[in-house]
């Protein structure tokens, strides 16, 4: 063989190799995660509240649908996680996109703290904006139900221990009774254990209330939840 022709030959084939194995697009990129149950409704859900990255609302899995599934359920604390549009991520999903903000009738002024009993999500609101969007909690479960009403935050403490219940409370701030936000010491999404009437907080949400709150604001509960 030529040198000229073993030239041209190495470089044709050193072109077809680099094409082969030169990496994918994220576009093109194939799902690391199956197609869920519920994965044109979680596209719908997810392409409504925005933030998770781009989705196709076309009940076909992406590796774009794929991270956004996982970034919302890694925000919810959805496990496990998996980037498969199940039932739980089907469940806070739906019930963050049918929140109204404006259900809450917040202050015109100042900072009220919202909790709707209804779809079990609570928000800040300041100055009658949301200051801090619709997150997942769980309250109290039959026979413990937390009471709607219009209520001021009148105690806190970093770490509350609870006499009643035996447990630790992170990021306690009361606003009646012996009720208030806490953190979660249990699966936020496990609603057949609820609470003693507390709004638990997912562990990020209960430092950001925490944060936010301070002694005499407002707190704003409605609604009712299911089967209480």
């Amino acid at each position: 063989m030529g040198a000229k022709r073993a030239a041209a030959l190495a470089v044709l084939v050193g072109g077809l190799t680099a094409a082969a194995f030169a990496p994918q697009s994220a576009s093109a990129a194939a799902p690391s995660c199956g197609t869920g149950t519920y994965q044109k409704q979680v596209e719908g859900y997810l392409a409504k509240l925005g933030g998770y990255g781009p989705v196709t609302v076309d009940g076909k899995q992406s590796a774009a649908d794929c991270a956004a599934i996982k970034k919302f359920q890694a925000r919810f604390g959805i496990r496990p996680g998996t980037g498969s549009a199940d039932a739980t991520t089907y469940d806070v999903g739906r019930r963050l996109t049918v929140t109204s903000t404006a259900a809450c009738n917040a202050k015109k002024t100042g900072i009220t703290f919202c909790v709707d009993l209804t779809h079990q999500t609570t928000w800040v609101m300041k100055d009658g904006k949301v200051y801090r969007p619709p997150t997942v909690t769980r309250t109290g479960k039959k026979g413990y139900a937390t009471p709607a009403g219009t209520f001021t935050i009148n105690k806190r403490t970093r770490k509350e221990w609870s006499d009643p219940y035996h447990v630790w409370l992170p990021y306690w701030q009361r606003f009646i009774g012996g009720r208030g936000f806490h953190q979660t010491t249990t699966y936020i999404h496990d609603k057949s254990i609820g609470s003693h009437g507390c709004v638990n907080l997912l562990p990020a949400d209960a430092q950001a209330y925490w944060g936010i709150g301070r002694m005499g604001m407002t707190v704003k509960v409605f609604g009712r939840r299911p089967g209480t």
